[in-house]
């Protein structure tokens, strides 16, 4: 009985280790850049390692265009090209802070949901 009571410390000391380690590895995605891009860089957006947008930049000569769904799609595309490189990033992030050690339990199931990148290479639906 007394060994589990023990087991139980040991897990509650890991996790408050990987809970700080994770907390460090935040701040330290926070400063990461990504960027996505469509139509050949004509739109471009730049993302951290948390997923926050910081900018985005279009080509004028879209707007010459006048096409504005033509512009709305590739934003959408160059966003979740954006996405798609910080879950990557992330993903990385995880294997280096972890050694590439296999997580406990559902630990390695909600890690691989966040950073999941499926689709990566699918186009947005364009709307008429």
């Amino acid at each position: 009985m007394f060994k589990g009571i023990a087991n139980l410390g040991s897990i509650l000391k890991q996790a408050q280790q990987i809970g700080g380690q994770m907390g460090q590895m935040t701040e330290e995605m926070k400063k990461r850049r990504v960027t996505g891009a469509a139509a050949g860089g004509m739109v471009e957006v730049e993302m951290n390692g948390v997923m926050e947008t910081l900018c985005c930049r279009i080509d004028p000569k879209l707007f010459e265009q006048n096409d504005r769904e033509l512009i709305e799609d590739l934003v959408v595309a160059a966003v979740n090209q954006a996405i798609t490189k910080g879950k990557q990033m992330h993903a990385e992030a995880v294997r280096e802070m972890t050694g590439g050690l296999p997580l406990p339990g559902g630990l390695q199931e909600a890690l691989a949901k966040f950073t999941a990148v499926d689709g990566e290479d699918e186009e947005p639906e364009r709307r008429d």
